[in-house]
């Protein structure tokens, strides 16, 4: 161990998280990279979030490496595509649930009590998402990303005395290889994507990492209790958008 601050990331492997990986590293932080697959960045630790006693044993595991964290990003997550509550698939639905919630939990929990142990505070990112702000036609993705924003909020008040902020970054559609393949299938149509955001991009993963570095700097040392949309104007856009005559102002 050294005096080199530690940041933990779950959801290491890839898209934001990996991206977030890549940003700590490139602030001179010692990366714990957390996943079931294995990741590039940092030091690797095989863990799946589902599992409240495998995220116990990982954060000892950390701690004896690298030292107590004084950054956590939860980025590990399920994504899937649209579907009805009353065709889905039950057992998919719980295991999303098991990953995305309770494994915000079990992370929040185990480096949070580290955290706060060590005395010397730190930061927390949960990724949320705008699903955290409107229904959408993903049920148990999208009542899992509202859960997040208010469990964000839970933390933030129980840890800031310990000098823990807690805070959410609430992304838009990423521009992540997944998705490409997603948009490459028919899965997801790209046209009905961007008419409702305010900008003509997506955000990468790295635009992602920039904002979650950002809100664990010093420089948000009053800013906890947020969801920060990172999302091309989508919050702003949507309702515009979809409302009979909302069009984007063009010049004569």
């Amino acid at each position: 161990m050294s005096d080199v601050p530690v940041a933990v990331v779950t959801g290491a492997a890839r898209g934001i998280g990996a991206a977030a990986a890549r940003k700590f590293l490139s602030l001179g932080y010692a990366v714990a990279a957390l996943d079931v697959n294995e990741a590039a960045e940092g030091k690797f630790y095989r863990c799946d979030v589902a599992d409240a006693a495998a995220v116990d044993a990982v954060a000892a595991k950390v701690k004896a490496d690298l030292g107590s964290p004084s950054v956590l990003v939860t980025s590990a997550a399920l994504i899937p595509n649209t579907e009805s509550i009353m065709d889905m698939d039950l057992a998919a639905h719980d295991r999303m649930w098991r990953v995305n919630y309770h494994g915000t939990v079990h992370a929040c929990r185990s480096f949070g009590r580290q955290m706060t142990d060590a005395g010397r505070g730190g930061s927390i990112a949960t990724i949320g998402s705008i699903n955290s702000l409107l229904p959408m036609p993903l049920p148990a993705y999208n009542p899992g990303k509202a859960a997040i924003a208010r469990l964000t909020q839970i933390l933030a008040a129980e840890l800031g005395r310990h000098h823990v902020r807690v805070n959410s970054v609430g992304p838009t559609y990423v521009m992540t290889p997944e998705l490409q393949a997603r948009i490459d299938t028919g899965q997801r149509d790209l046209g009905k994507i961007m008419s409702v955001h305010a900008l003509d991009a997506l955000p990468t993963p790295a635009d992602i990492a920039d904002a979650i570095a950002f809100l664990c700097s010093p420089q948000a040392r009053t800013i906890t209790g947020i969801l920060l949309p990172v999302d091309s104007g989508w919050t702003a856009s949507v309702s515009y958008m979809t409302y009979s005559g909302g069009v984007p102002w063009r010049k004569a």
